[in-house]
């Protein structure tokens, strides 16, 4: 079976891909900043490793003990809700350490092995702003687009060599921990006159039916994986799945 390392795997769309593809036969590497086993009931065909996407070190030591794998899961990413205007540029460098420059080092990271074998899987996880914009979340869209167009132009790259580069565009996601983790870094980012627009958008977000599961991501993600054809973009949750289809 194939080996899949996946970045981001401490909670959310990470940690259930983690298990889903585990639980497929697949010898799953998990990657966190800090490694915990204990997410993971069965330890059979799971490697857990500590990995920072923001660290060149960080990943070269990690590819470095994983050795081969076949497909890379670019995952880890970081949350931002807040008035563009009031965001920090420093603030703004973080979201784009992450969710931007950390694929393109794990890509980077993982391509000369999967040229030289002419075999490979990149799934980038991105997200449904990329599908459809939003208010308040401007940093964040555009760490995400970014990514959007480096996996459109890297899968022409990287075709000649028999390397596949897909997406996976979750949409709304309410039972992760994504927004509590990033509360830190969103505090002061909603000035006054800003309060009332967004109260009413919280508002509508809260009724909202249709959002995105973990398992409708990880499920997406394996559909990525075993998609032999041209196509690329795969949204995953009722959500994101609806704004292509409308």
């Amino acid at each position: 079976m194939k080996t899949v390392l996946i970045t981001g795997c401490s909670s959310g769309y990470g940690l259930e891909t983690a298990r889903y593809l585990q639980a497929q036969g697949y010898n799953v590497i998990a990657t966190m900043r800090k490694p915990d086993l204990s997410l993971f009931s069965d330890s059979n065909n799971v490697r857990v490793l500590a990995l920072d996407v923001t660290s060149d070190a960080s990943i070269h030591a990690a590819i470095e003990e994983c050795g081969p794998i076949d497909i890379l899961i670019n995952n880890a990413g970081i949350g931002l809700l807040g008035a563009f205007e009031a965001t920090p540029v420093n603030t703004i460098r973080e979201v784009f350490d992450t969710n931007t420059f950390g694929v393109m080092a794990m890509c980077q990271a993982v391509i000369p092995q999967f040229r030289e074998r002419r075999a490979g899987t990149i799934i980038n996880v991105t997200s449904s702003v990329v599908l459809k914009a939003h208010p308040l979340v401007a940093v964040y869209t555009a760490s995400k687009t970014a990514v959007d167009g480096f996996s459109r132009s890297l899968a022409h790259e990287l075709e000649q060599f028999n390397i596949r580069v897909k997406q996976v565009e979750p949409g709304y996601g309410p039972t992760t921990a994504f927004a509590a983790n990033g509360q830190q870094r969103m505090q002061n980012l909603l000035p006054e006159p800003y309060i009332e627009y967004a109260s009413k958008l919280f508002a509508e977000f809260a009724r909202a039916t249709d959002y995105t599961l973990e398992t409708d991501v990880a499920e997406t993600i394996l559909k990525a994986i075993n998609e032999q054809s041209d196509v690329t973009h795969f949204p995953a949750g009722a959500d994101a799945i609806a704004l292509v289809t409308q």
